[in-house]
């Protein structure tokens, strides 16, 4: 799953995925409806790639807890956002169960599992293929393009 251009604007439902840098700010394009709005710098708007979850341990990037969440899934949808918060919470404490529970409340689980479950409902939760695999797959096809062609026996 790319989350690179993923963003949630302040004062905004839902999630937005950034098409084009202006001078003054950026066009970006609602993954619900499919509108373009622009905004400009003033507004506070986060990359869903920059955003963590407090754990006991330090934080984790948000890419790894919806990865948990997917692999949890199969790659289909999580419960929904608007279950109590007691589901929630357990629901969660599945998915990553070092959790910092004084400091991640039920309404940042409830913004993560909304946020997931559109992307997934636009099929943008998919299994990444790991890079090593990508490099390997490209030294593969780069040696059977230069593979020696066999030398013609020459008669005379």
């Amino acid at each position: 799953m790319n989350l690179e251009k993923i963003l949630a604007i302040s004062g905004k439902p839902g999630l937005y995925v950034l098409k084009v840098q202006t001078r003054t700010g950026f066009v970006a394009e609602s993954l619900t409806d499919g509108k373009k709005i622009t905004v400009n710098l003033k507004s506070n708007v986060s990359l869903l790639s920059e955003i963590s979850v407090y754990t006991y341990e330090g934080e984790k990037p948000l890419k790894e807890v919806m990865d948990a969440i997917a692999a949890k899934e199969n790659n289909g949808a999580a419960i929904s956002h608007k279950e109590d918060n007691a589901t929630l919470a357990a629901y969660f404490k599945e998915i990553l169960p070092t959790y910092d529970e004084e400091r991640v409340y039920a309404s940042d689980i409830k913004k993560i599992l909304n946020w997931y479950n559109t992307l997934q409902a636009k099929g943008l939760v998919v299994e990444e293929t790991p890079v090593e695999e990508v490099v390997e797959a490209a030294v593969v096809e780069e040696a059977a393009a230069e593979k020696p062609k066999k030398a013609k026996k020459v008669t005379e």
